[in-house]
């Protein structure tokens, strides 16, 4: 005789911890299509096959997941690009060029493998919220190269102190193709990373020790 009070299912018996994992893939997953805005609690609830106070419970709610998940993925692509920039087990520090190729590389490679998380990461962060704008990623990933480029700077007597600057656009010019590589995929990864360095390092060997605009708006 079967019982009134059917047991759940085994798949649905999850740890506290489980649980938690759970609703950041499923949040993970929710936000890359969908955008944070385009995302409810209920969808989220309804995908993981928990109810809302759930979410609750380990979230405070939709903006907490949200948070966590980008936190995660800004703490994966950070840890990628420093391991990328400073490797270990070599002889003598590598040529300023083999690092640049490096960096754009290891970018390229989260955008593949992470494609659910640098669309989450691109998109604007919500209302209120300053975690995970990709302005302030950027920045971040930016300071990691600033020392690389202030030592390069020096041996080349150009000023260490526009280091910073060229070093946000050096990562920006890397990350804003490699949103455009994952739409189209018309390219290699490799050849991607290869046209990056290129003109990347090319407008580096040539830079001017005190560039000025050779043209200026007439008044009217």
């Amino acid at each position: 005789m079967s019982s009134p009070h059917p047991k759940s299912s085994p798949r649905n018996r999850m740890t506290g911890p489980q649980r938690r994992q759970q609703l950041i893939e499923v949040g993970r997953r929710l936000f890359a299509e969908r955008g944070f805005e385009g995302t409810t609690v209920e969808e989220i609830a309804a995908t993981a096959e928990v109810s809302k106070p759930v979410l609750y419970e380990h979230f405070g709610g939709k903006e907490g997941l949200y948070a966590v998940v980008v936190d995660r993925e800004i703490q994966a692509l950070l840890t990628q690009m420093t391991e990328a920039l400073q490797p270990t087990g070599l002889d003598r520090p590598p040529h300023a060029r083999a690092l640049l190729e490096a960096a754009a590389l290891a970018l390229l490679d989260y955008i593949e493998n992470s494609t659910d998380g640098f669309r989450i990461l691109v998109r604007d962060s919500p209302p209120g919220q300053s975690t995970g704008s990709f302005a302030s990623l950027i920045s971040d990933i930016a300071s990691q190269v600033e020392h690389i480029l202030a030592a390069e700077f020096k041996r080349r007597r150009l000023d260490p102190k526009t280091a910073p600057l060229y070093a946000q656009m050096l990562v920006g010019m890397v990350a804003i193709p490699g949103g455009w590589w994952l739409d189209s995929r018309k390219m290699k990864k490799e050849d991607v990373a290869a046209h990056l360095v290129n003109l990347a390092w090319n407008g580096l060997s040539g830079m001017e020790a005190r560039p000025a605009l050779r043209t200026k708006a007439r008044k009217g």
